[in-house]
């Protein structure tokens, strides 16, 4: 598989997620997506990262720091993988 074919397909699935409503998505899979799409697009998390501090950012901050461990191509597959099975299960 091509790198191209992959960041096609991810941009699909991102137009996919964005017409998708988040309040129908339990906030356990909203931060799995954000995570994935966060190493994605910026690799991972530097750890000096620090945006003004609430428990919503520290809730997304750790889901990103949970995969950091992935390339960037593994998290756009898992991304890609994620978005297909919440819109066949819509």
């Amino acid at each position: 598989m091509t790198t191209k074919n992959l960041d096609t397909r991810f941009e699909e699935a991102v137009e996919i997620a964005a017409a998708m409503s988040q309040d129908s998505l339990p906030q356990d899979v909203q931060l799995r997506l954000y995570a994935y799409y966060k190493q994605s697009t910026f690799g991972t998390l530097n750890s000096n990262h620090n945006s003004d501090f609430d428990l919503r950012n520290a809730f997304k901050t750790n889901a990103w720091m949970q995969i950091s461990h992935l390339s960037v191509e593994e998290a756009k597959e898992l991304y890609i993988e994620n978005i297909l099975l919440l819109q066949k299960n819509k």
